[in-house]
């Protein structure tokens, strides 16, 4: 892709974006979870056949996917690239507030998905254990590279263990056609969690150990009794004032 091109596509995604009711439209979609066109028009504050029309858009700029269920359409975000771009725009906007289910700021802040990976104070919490820790390097001895410009990470020889133990398959995620491990900005917390295919193979291993359980009606996640045992048990995490 030539110069000219890349700039041309960058205006037009930023173009399609910048309208409000898309806007409403992608945010809503950030909990992972696909929905109608009829629900995305009720969302954007628009008529069903505006709708259709912003969908179309944002489906010809690859910023969402569509799944056909019988007679139903769903719409999703395309992929991780385009939640944290939403993700990043929010801290730029200096947005505070609940994305999806404003009933609930608190615990939105305390946990909850941004797409498929975990946010919030606990996705920070644990992302900050990991590189203190030294599992994940932006700049790995032995000739092995992240790269820090992107926010990616590599693996330290500890990490493969230490994550390997909590239950994610590493060999697995790697395969995954899609960046490995990198830092994605926190709307809440102006700080970095884990993005990227390891970032939400974590989040399915502790969601299997019961440590979190998710909300039916919203992007939060609640951590359980033995979640917090395990976290402070084996990270010293503890989070206080999550409800």
């Amino acid at each position: 892709m030539t110069a000219d091109l890349s700039d041309a596509r960058i205006s037009d995604i930023a173009a399609a974006i910048a309208e409000p009711a898309r806007t409403r439209m992608l945010c809503s979609l950030m909990d992972g979870h696909a929905r109608t066109s009829t629900e995305l028009a009720v969302v954007g504050e628009v008529s069903p056949s505006t709708a259709s029309a912003h969908l179309a858009k944002l489906r010809e700029l690859h910023l969402l996917r569509m799944y056909a269920q019988g007679k139903h359409r769903y719409y999703a975000l395309a992929d991780e690239h385009v939640a944290a771009a939403l993700e990043a725009l929010m801290v730029v906007a200096g947005m505070r507030m609940p994305v999806f289910s404003p009933t609930t700021p608190g615990r939105l802040q305390h946990a909850r998905t941004c797409y498929d990976h975990m946010a919030g104070t606990l996705g920070v919490a644990l992302h900050d254990h990991f590189l203190g820790a030294g599992w994940l390097l932006a700049d790995a001895p032995d000739g092995v590279h992240g790269d820090p410009d992107r926010g990616d990470y590599v693996v330290s020889a500890e990490g493969e263990t230490a994550l390997a133990d909590l239950g994610v398959d590493m060999a697995g995620t790697r395969k995954l056609r899609r960046r490995f491990a990198c830092a994605c900005l926190d709307w809440s917390m102006r700080r970095p969690h884990l993005g990227g295919a390891l970032g939400a193979a974590v989040l399915t291993a502790i969601e299997a150990r019961q440590w979190i359980t998710r909300d039916l009606d919203s992007r939060a996640l609640r951590v359980s009794r033995l979640g917090e045992r395990e976290l402070k048990a084996r990270w010293g995490i503890v989070l206080a004032g999550k409800d």
